[in-house]
């Protein structure tokens, strides 16, 4: 009797239907955020990441600056979705993407799909110079920002050490290429590093006669922001000391600083912030990419003759209500996640698809070191003290889990207090 029951069982669920099978391919902000909107779908939801975390990228500039701990700003993928029952993460590198079969390409496994998400995120762009990547260092993974701290600490240790005043000189100078948010604050979190920080902490040097040089090719620094406001930032950065260089094109960087025009920069630490390019889901798919190696995608944020696919985030070029690409930034890829899982519920309860995606701005925001923002809402820009709080405050809540909010909220408290900076340890090889 019980082996006819088991045999029964067996039967039924051999017959059952099979549940849709949607797959997302990243664990940013955009593909976690498709995840977490699809707790309640009847669907399994597959999440494929190279990464084990998800990772908070507006704060890596304060791991770098050892602000931060990499972990106050991290989340493991499987901790966030541990609770949701339809969701399974598999941890790995896609290699490809078969569109005619539909299967997701890990290593040697195919990953069936019904509906793809592809929200794979931006990499570093050299504009053709590709080789600058050697000698230089960039800020997208928290590999990127422990070596970058890892690289600046052990600068002002080899200073301290060098009887050479040449080369103490080159050590002390710091090179950032780009002028955009993550130049702009990491020149102002280094700044104050050199300037606070580390004021007591060397004998020989004097880390006050650290020289910051910020280069930006265009006009103006941060030119997603009001004019005004890109004034403000440069002048506070000039209080903190940093030689803003804007319509400066660099035309060479090595091991020994970067070259501006006729004039070579000496310096032992150049830092790379000025461009991104996606991710290659444009090969995967075999598309044309747009600007910057991006997926061109309709409205709907799904792939042209395939409405089975999404792309979303960095890896898509979506056009704004002014005619222009949407701009790569958390909230845009919160927002296309979020629609997507909508979407998606819609088309599994067979009702009629939403209206196109439509992003709504909810403005830019910059710090540049304590006490120091600047912050354009649309209908209200702020500068200063009250910008600086109302940045904190927007960083604190879109960070994920209360532990990683009330870490990073003690440690600003007690660095914004003391002036010290918790995270100055260095680990790995001496080598810069």
């Amino acid at each position: 009797m019980d082996g006819l029951l088991e045999r029964t069982a067996t039967i039924a669920h051999a017959n059952a239907p099979r549940r849709p099978r949607i797959v997302i391919v990243g664990a940013g902000f955009g593909g976690l955020t498709a995840a977490m909107h699809l707790s309640r779908a009847d669907a399994e939801i597959v999440v494929i990441d190279r990464r084990n975390h998800h990772l908070f990228q507006p704060l890596l500039y304060q791991v770098a600056t050892a602000a931060l701990s990499p972990a106050d700003i991290s989340a493991t993928i499987r901790g966030v979705l541990n609770r949701q029952a339809n969701a399974e993460v598999v941890f790995g590198e896609v290699t490809g993407v078969d569109t005619v079969g539909r299967a997701v390409r890990v290593g040697d496994r195919r990953i069936a799909y019904d509906q793809l998400v592809i929200a794979t995120g931006a990499r570093e762009s050299y504009f053709g110079h590709d080789d600058w990547a050697a000698v230089t260092s960039s800020l997208k993974t928290i590999e990127d920002a422990t070596d970058m701290r890892r690289r600046i600490l052990i600068a002002f240790e080899r200073a301290e050490g060098c009887g050479d005043p040449d080369e103490r000189r080159r050590l002390l100078t710091f090179v950032i290429v780009g002028g955009g948010p993550t130049g702009v604050e990491l020149a102002g979190a280094l700044a104050e590093l050199a300037m606070k920080s580390l004021m007591r902490d060397f004998r020989r040097i004097d880390p006050k006669t650290t020289r910051i040089i910020l280069i930006e090719a265009g006009p103006r620094l941060l030119p997603a922001f009001p004019p005004h406001l890109s004034a403000v930032a440069e002048q506070a950065l000039a209080r903190l000391g940093v030689d803003v260089r804007t319509g400066a094109l660099v035309s060479a960087c090595d091991r020994c600083g970067a070259v501006i025009g006729s004039e070579h920069i000496e310096s032992r630490t150049v830092i790379w912030a000025a461009g991104v390019a996606a991710s290659p889901a444009a090969a995967w798919l075999g598309v044309v990419p747009g600007k910057g190696g991006r997926v061109p995608v309709s409205p709907d944020l799904t792939l042209p003759d395939h409405p089975e696919i999404f792309v979303i985030g960095d890896t898509a070029q979506v056009l704004g209500s002014d005619g222009n690409p949407l701009p790569g930034v958390a909230p845009v890829a919160k927002q296309q996640g979020a629609y997507v899982a909508k979407t998606i519920m819609r088309r599994l309860a067979a009702k009629a698809p939403p209206a196109p995606f439509r992003y709504h701005d909810l403005g830019n925001l910059a710090t540049i070191g304590r006490k120091e923002a600047v912050v354009d809402l649309g209908w209200i820009k702020l500068s200063g003290r009250i910008a600086w709080l109302v940045w904190s405050l927007a960083h604190i809540y879109f960070l994920i889990g209360f532990r990683n909010r009330l870490a990073v909220a003690v440690d600003w408290l007690w660095s914004y207090v003391t002036y010290q900076r918790g995270a100055r340890i260095i680990t790995g090889s001496d080598d810069m």
